[in-house]
Order: structure tokens, then C-alpha cells, then sequence
């Protein structure tokens, strides 16, 4: 097989990553299937045996350096992006998200709006602007390849990619998670309620408080544990919605508003401890400021650690990321006691 240009290498990359079709041209088109059997053999050509690699290793750290670039912000701004923003910025640039108006500056402005003559003198406020500078960390992630494993194909630096990526992007998300949960602590009382059990008559209450910034229907973000506690009383439940109960086990609308459902995981594999804490329900105004910021800085570093007597090798990648929480009024939490584990 023909080895492609880098160019071309790079997007056939992206493209078996986001798992999606690729074509060179109208007339030479593939599958999402057949992209990811395509790079694995490109890849072969590259690294089908360990002189190729010795001569290609550059080309194949570059690849797997701009794969990530290109699909991790991508991939994560596609996740988050009803309540987050993301910003990518080159090596040593700071990372700063602009709020143009303060929810000061908005409760000042409600204040001062009131009846006027023709001409005369006005009250006036100042239209302050907030700058938030986002931290930025590292994050990395190594995996060791086995000198044998490589040499009999059992390996791939396609599925290398795939992993590293899959391991960054739940980084970040336990990050948001983090920091949704330390944002709490900055919320009124009145937006935020804990109980021992669901309470339609409280969820009502927060969505009206968040329902009345940017006149638009809040969303409820919340785990699926949680959904599965958000349902009518049986005299109020029609046979459609027992139905999509049944099915799907929570209703995906609570009283004209959506609910989006955060992805769960396990920290390790005893499934004792969940990384999002599934008692919690957030409650966002899709029309107010995002409040999770996300910031990529620089490009992705990938080298290697040949040093080892058994001749296997250690794939190393760091990349510079940071994640900020901009509170404002309109966000609500609501917490069901039930259902938080001894172990979150």
C-alpha cells in the first residue's frame, strides 16, 4: 500500500478517531469502518516492524500529537458545550474568558430602569466587564508497549491514540465535575435546596429562580441515578410517559424543561467510587453566561522511554489544559441526599 502525505495522514487520523466517514475525493470515499481499517494499515506502513518504526518514529509522534490537537477540544466542546466554552490558545499565551456585563451590572441596570419624561436628568450605572484568567495544568498519559507485543502487530498506534484520548477527555470531565461542586458553595441559599428525597414543589422553585435570567427554559443536568428520581405521581402519569419510563428509565422533560444526562464512570475497576457524584442536579439557564470555561494551551507533546532491559517502551503525552467555574444567580443545584455515596 501506498503510504499518504502527512496532510492526508493526519486527517484520515482525525477522521477514524471521531469514528466518522472519510473521503479523498468523490469518487474515493470510506466508511467510518473502513477509515479506522485504513489508518490501521497506513500505520502498518509506518510501523509494521521495529526498523520501520526506528526510521518513522517522528512522523508517527507528529501524527499522533496533531490527531489529539485537532479532536480532543473538538471532542470536548461537542460534550459540554451547552454549559461550557472552550478556548484553545498557543504555547504562553494566557487564557482569559470575557464576561461584557456583570449580573451586578444587569441587577443595577433593573434598578435604574423607570419611568422618564422627555428630557430632564437620569440616573445612570456603570456596564462593568469581568475578566476571568483560567489557570492552566498539565495532563499526561503514558502506556508501555511490549517489545514482542509490538513486534507481532498486537499492538497499534492507532489504538494507542484512541486510549489516550479516551483517558484526557474523562480527566477534563472529572475536572468539571470538581469544579461544578465547588461552585455550590458560591450560590445564594435561595438557590440551592438539599433533601432526603425528590421534591417536585423545590425543583419547581429553583427553576423558576433560574428560568428568570435570559428568558429562556433552564436545563437540568443531572446523572441518570438522579433522572430516575424525577417522576410524576401515578395519578398524573399518562400511559406515554410509563412508557418512555419503561424504556429508557427517566423522563428526558421536566415540565418544559430538558434534562441532560452527565455520563458516569468508575474510578478503578472495583466500581466502589463514581467520579460524578450522582446526588447532585444542576440547573443552568442555556440563555445565561456558560459557567465552565475550558482552556487548551499549546500543542500536545508526545515522546517515548526506550531505556527498559526487557526493550518495551513507555508512550508519554502532556498536554496543558485548565478548567474555570464562573458563577452567576441564575445557576440552581438541587441535592438528594439518597442517593450520594459513602465513597464519592
Amino acid at each position: 500500500m501506498e503510504l499518504l502525505k502527512f496532510d492526508s495522514l493526519v486527517k484520515l487520523a482525525v477522521a477514524a478517531s471521531n469514528k466518522t466517514a472519510f473521503s479523498f475525493s468523490e469518487n474515493e470515499k470510506y466508511s467510518a469502518e473502513q477509515t479506522s481499517d485504513l489508518l490501521r494499515a497506513q500505520m502498518n506502513e509506518l510501523a509494521g516492524d521495529y526498523r520501520s518504526f526506528r526510521e518513522n518514529k517522528n512522523t508517527i509522534f507528529s501524527l499522533i500529537e496533531q490527531t489529539i490537537d485537532e479532536v480532543l477540544p473538538a471532542k470536548v466542546l461537542q460534550q459540554y458545550e451547552q454549559f461550557a466554552d472552550v478556548s484553545t490558545v498557543p504555547q504562553g499565551d494566557k487564557v482569559v474568558f470575557v464576561r461584557r456585563i456583570t449580573e451586578a451590572s444587569r441587577m443595577r441596570a433593573k434598578q435604574f430602569v423607570t419611568q422618564v419624561g422627555l428630557a430632564g436628568r437620569y440616573e445612570t450605572f456603570m456596564l462593568d466587564g469581568e475578566r476571568l484568567e483560567v489557570k492552566m495544568n498539565a495532563i499526561g498519559a503514558a502506556a508501555r508497549i511490549g517489545f514482542e507485543e509490538f513486534l507481532d502487530g498486537r499492538i497499534q498506534f492507532s489504538d494507542l491514540t484512541d486510549v489516550i484520548l479516551e483517558g484526557m477527555d474523562e480527566y477534563i470531565y472529572r475536572e468539571i465535575a470538581k469544579a461544578l461542586a465547588s461552585a455550590v458553595s458560591e450560590l445564594p441559599a435561595p438557590n440551592k435546596v438539599t433533601a432526603s428525597k425528590f421534591d417536585s414543589a423545590s425543583m419547581d422553585r429553583l427553576l423558576a429562580i433560574a428560568d428568570s435570567y435570559a428568558g429562556a427554559p433552564a436545563t437540568i443536568y443531572c446523572t441518570y441515578e438522579f433522572a430516575a428520581t424525577m417522576l410524576p405521581a401515578e395519578a398524573w402519569a399518562s400511559n406515554e410517559m410509563k412508557d418512555t419510563i419503561w424504556g429508557q428509565g427517566y423522563l428526558p422533560r421536566y415540565k418544559g424543561h430538558n434534562i441532560v444526562i452527565l455520563p458516569q464512570s468508575m474510578e478503578d475497576a472495583t466500581n466502589a467510587k463514581k467520579v460524578i457524584d450522582p446526588s447532585n442536579a444542576y440547573i443552568i439557564n442555556s440563555g445565561a453566561e456558560k459557567p465552565v470555561k475550558i482552556a487548551f494551551e499549546g500543542q500536545t507533546a508526545v515522546r517515548d522511554v526506550n531505556d527498559n532491559d526487557d526493550w518495551s517502551r513507555d508512550m508519554q503525552t502532556y498536554k496543558k489544559f485548565g478548567v474555570a467555574i464562573l458563577t452567576n444567580p441564575s445557576i440552581c443545584v438541587y441535592n438528594n441526599s439518597s442517593l450520594k455515596l459513602e465513597t464519592v
